[in-house]
């Protein structure tokens, strides 16, 4: 691996890359798997930093709250969820290298759809429980509290919610809506147009200004489509992350983006710590978010758009230059990361009720939530996921085969996408 490294990492510019810089990625690629990992781990502890947040009124909520993780917790969130979208789109196009649109299709329904229908029926309930109940809003046991989600009622009016995972609705919506263009993208003529056009994406005169689509975005549905999560009326969070898993198909498939995202990666992040700083100072620190159309907005959306579409870049940048690699934490985390997503939130409500009523201070409690909900969710994952063929199709897992050897450019496609 490294001896192959070292012969496709020469000079990517303008006009005179590589061939190897040219060539579609074919061969696994772990800096990918590293990617979505570590996305996903970082959600985890989002989600427990989130009951010590003041500024945002979670499922529970300790009583005090601290203004550090409030500005750590609105930094993360600015990047967190576009890079996801990002990987995501990196594996939709490498699934689809050799499986057709229907057989593609038809596993989204059985990865995406069939474990958010689950979760909602009988996961996401006891979140709603727990606010609920920390709201005075209800009281007694949960076994009487649960028969309300057959009520059909969406939350917040009634019990029927799908909470965290918006992101993996918003996934599968945008896998259906994109099907006329996969198909299209099977005939040879429109493929190679495709990877045409994703080579001359990539150069680095061209890259760095795609954040211009996003700061559109921002300019235009900010202010009147506030995010939700709730997919309809929700036009900024939609348009954004579906944009996101666009370039992500087209552009995460070539070598060329990879190595202009490795050679310029302390740019890259050098620009986002400019950005980042400017948006501390003039919105996030006092949390002092537009709310109309005036230059406050405009800027607002350069920088943010432009901070993450470089915070992308350099990721993707860094993981190309030293997470090349793999090993066993790996090899189990890329098969173990969506039952982790999938339950995740769950846990930690349930955890954080209790632990946000104990007289203990912040900085030993956050600790704890992490600890606590960790070990549980690994312990669900271990003992009752892992081991049977029921819960390993609810939540989403792909079924174990015995011996069977995978082609690179199938192996590359598992776990890249969910």
């Amino acid at each position: 691996m490294a001896m192959q490294e070292k012969s496709i990492s020469g000079k990517v510019d303008g006009a005179t890359t590589l061939d190897n810089a040219q060539a579609p990625v074919t061969d696994r690629q772990y800096y990918i798997d590293w990617i979505r990992v570590t996305a996903f781990f970082i959600l985890i502890f989002f989600h427990c930093a989130m009951p010590f947040v003041g500024f945002y009124h979670w499922e529970v909520r300790n009583p005090e709250s601290s203004v550090w993780l409030d500005r750590l917790v609105i930094w993360l969130h600015q990047w967190r969820l576009p890079l996801l979208f990002f990987i995501s789109g990196t594996g939709i196009y490498f699934s689809l290298r050799k499986r057709s649109v229907a057989k593609f299709a038809g596993e989204r329904v059985v990865r995406l759809l069939i474990p958010l229908l689950f979760a909602m029926f009988f996961l996401t309930p006891l979140q709603v429980y727990f606010e609920k109940m920390q709201k005075g809003l209800i009281s007694g046991s949960y076994w009487n509290f649960y028969p309300t989600v057959w009520d059909f009622v969406p939350y917040p009016d009634g019990t029927l919610h799908w909470s965290h995972l918006w992101y993996v609705v918003y996934l599968f919506v945008f896998c259906i809506l994109l099907l006329p263009l996969f198909a299209l993208l099977k005939i040879k003529l429109l493929a190679k147009a495709k990877e045409n056009l994703s080579l001359f994406l990539s150069r680095p005169y061209i890259l760095p200004f795609l954040f211009i689509p996003l700061m559109l975005l921002f300019y235009k549905f900010y202010i009147d489509y506030p995010e939700q999560a709730s997919l309809l009326d929700d036009w900024m969070l939609f348009l954004f992350s579906l944009t996101m898993l666009l370039y992500g198909f087209f552009m995460g498939s070539v070598r060329a983006f990879w190595l202009t995202c490795e050679k310029y990666r302390q740019l890259f992040l050098g620009i986002a710590g400019v950005c980042v700083v400017a948006l501390f100072f003039g919105y996030w620190w006092t949390i002092a978010l537009p709310k109309q159309q005036d230059q406050r907005l405009y800027m607002y959306g350069f920088l943010n758009s432009l901070n993450i579409w470089m915070i992308v870049l350099a990721a993707c940048g860094y993981a190309k230059k030293y997470l090349n690699f793999t090993n066993s934490f790996l090899k189990s985390a890329n098969k173990a990361v969506y039952p982790f997503y999938i339950i995740h939130q769950t846990v930690i409500v349930a955890v954080g009720y209790y632990l946000v009523q104990l007289d203990l201070p912040i900085v030993v409690k956050l600790p704890l939530l992490i600890l606590i909900s960790f070990s549980m969710i690994y312990g669900i994952y271990h003992f009752l996921i892992k081991p049977f063929v029921i819960t390993r199709f609810l939540f989403g897992m792909r079924m174990e085969k015995k011996k069977k050897e995978k082609k690179p450019d199938e192996e590359l496609a598992i776990g890249a996408v969910i």
